[in-house]
């Protein structure tokens, strides 16, 4: 069985339960092996179901923007004064 035939047998499988459920097939639904196989061949399993079309993939959370606030001197961050004991 090609890479392609393993995709598409574990495509159809949970299309199949999806439409046996009438919901969202759960791992628990299969047995280990078949669960393993699925696993295996579409990758995580809400990966399988986005591969299968039946969940829609997940949207990246948007980038947080940094601050625009100004940094601190050197010496403020090490807590030392640079010119501290020199020639005084």
């Amino acid at each position: 069985m090609s890479s392609e035939e393993k995709k598409l047998w574990a495509t159809e499988l949970l299309i199949q339960k999806n439409n046996e459920l009438g919901r969202l097939p759960t791992k628990d639904d299969f047995d280990e092996v078949t669960r393993s196989r699925i696993k295996a061949y579409l990758g995580p399993w809400p990966r399988a179901l986005e591969t299968a079309g039946l969940k829609a993939p997940k949207q990246p959370a948007p980038k947080k923007k940094r601050s625009g606030g100004k940094k601190l001197p050197e010496s403020n961050i090490t807590g030392k004064n640079k010119d501290h004991g020199a020639n005084k």
